[in-house]
């Protein structure tokens, strides 16, 4: 009993050192002037407060790399019904519907694949949620990966085709006469004139793509991760090392700056890792891959949730093949298993790296 306990303190100790030893080597390098006393302070803190700080660091690093709460958002719901299949003969499905429909099944298969985690969908019923009420979910349930489910929509052109003719009179003037005698003369005749239906052409496009945030918009991504709710700076907690206990930083200061910003790298870097896997899991599939994406407008959504996050577009709805690919049991089923590998793989790379 005496051993844990002094186990206990040997421990809790040398994770504050660890914390006061980090504080002190950002403070050394910010405040570095070339004097031969702040010189001797940086040597040492790079040859033995450095050393103990990253030696013991990977026991946070795997901490923090342990999964533990995914979010499933499924796209649009209620009044906002997204795209629609408009094209001629189309199932007029609504994105809403085939987002919701995919996004059960993906929260099932993962409750099922992975019963030690918490997953939490945004929402299970057709409502309407904005994009703060959707990254808010995420944010307040400390989601470590978040997942949003779209359909897309590609340009579509329009047809015609003529369905009959009409007959349509016209009039056909003319002048007798000059001067103030001069009349004008209208001679009515008959035309067949043809009778055209115009619909919307089918997308020719259809397949499979993944979307991250910006690379220009990781300032965007790094107000949310200073932002308790994802919309203005505040400071961003941190879990001490020690134990449940938090850990406040303040990131106005230079080194605060350093620490989000390699927050906001290590959730670029692993949302285009968990995109990259999707995309090799749909490339398995029959289903064309159509890679990872950053959409240069940005999407709010992504950079909102202080979390390595995705969005899948899993397939055209205007595209004829895609929204019967879509709408149907097995189409849903296949993206939720290639989903669903990708998060494996994802799980395995973070945990066990």
């Amino acid at each position: 009993m005496m051993k844990i306990r002094s186990n206990y303190y040997y421990i809790n100790n040398l994770k504050i050192l660890k914390i006061v030893s980090f504080k002190l080597l950002i403070r050394y390098f910010f405040t570095l002037k070339s004097n031969t006393c702040n010189s001797r302070l940086l040597y040492l803190s790079y040859f033995f407060i450095l050393p103990l700080f990253l030696f013991n660091f990977s026991g946070f690093a795997q901490k923090n790399n342990k999964l533990k709460t995914i979010i499933v958002d499924a796209g649009h719901g209620g009044h906002d019904s997204g795209a629609t299949g408009d094209y001629e003969n189309s199932l007029n499905s609504q994105e809403k519907d085939i987002t919701l429909a995919i996004s059960l099944k993906l929260v099932d298969a993962l409750k099922e694949k992975f019963p030690d985690l918490k997953v939490i969908p945004t929402r299970t019923t057709d409502v309407y949620q904005s994009v703060t009420e959707k990254a808010n979910i995420a944010n307040e349930n400390n989601g470590d990966l978040f997942i949003c489910i779209h359909a897309d929509y590609g340009p579509t052109k329009s047809g015609r085709r003529q369905v009959g003719t009409h007959t349509v009179k016209n009039y056909h003037v003319s002048y007798l006469g000059k001067g103030k005698k001069k009349k004008k003369i209208t001679t009515p005749y008959y035309v067949e004139e043809p009778i055209y239906d115009y619909f919307k052409m089918p997308l020719g496009r259809n397949g499979t793509s993944v979307w991250i945030f910006a690379a220009h918009k990781t300032s965007d991504k790094l107000k949310a991760i200073m932002s308790e709710s994802g919309q203005s700076e505040s400071e961003y907690q941190v879990e001490a090392i020690a134990d449940s206990s938090f850990s406040k930083i303040n990131f106005s200061t230079p080194e605060g700056k350093v620490i989000a910003q390699v927050y906001a790298k290590r959730y670029q870097e692993k949302s285009e890792l968990l995109a990259r896997l999707v995309n090799v899991e749909i490339e398995k599939t029959s289903r064309p891959a159509l890679g990872v994406n950053q959409r240069q407008v940005g999407i709010w959504v992504l950079q909102a949730t202080k979390m390595p996050s995705i969005l899948i577009e899993t397939g055209f709805i205007n595209n004829q093949e895609d929204e019967i690919y879509l709408n149907s049991e097995n189409g849903q089923l296949e993206i939720v298993n290639s989903i669903t590998q990708a998060v494996l793989r994802y799980k395995e790379h973070i945990e066990n790296n």
